[in-house]
């Protein structure tokens, strides 16, 4: 039991890490994007920027699991 402490606390370090790095990937992509990206999902509702902004959050979570995992 002792022996899964360290463990859990490794695996909420790394979450946390790996959830950070993912909202500074994502705040990047809005900047180097013309227009704001949640403006344009929620308010015009624009179904092209919601898939390609999907995509590129599943991709930086690939990336950072893979950076994480080793």
């Amino acid at each position: 039991m002792l022996t899964s402490l360290p463990v859990l606390l490794n695996s909420v370090i790394y979450a946390g890490i790996g959830i950070v790095t993912f909202v500074i990937g994502f705040f990047i992509l809005d900047l180097l994007t013309p227009g704001k990206l949640w403006e344009e999902i929620n308010d015009k509702q624009n179904r092209a920027v919601a898939t390609f902004a999907g995509l590129v959050a599943l991709g930086l979570s690939i990336i950072i699991a893979a950076a994480i995992h080793g």
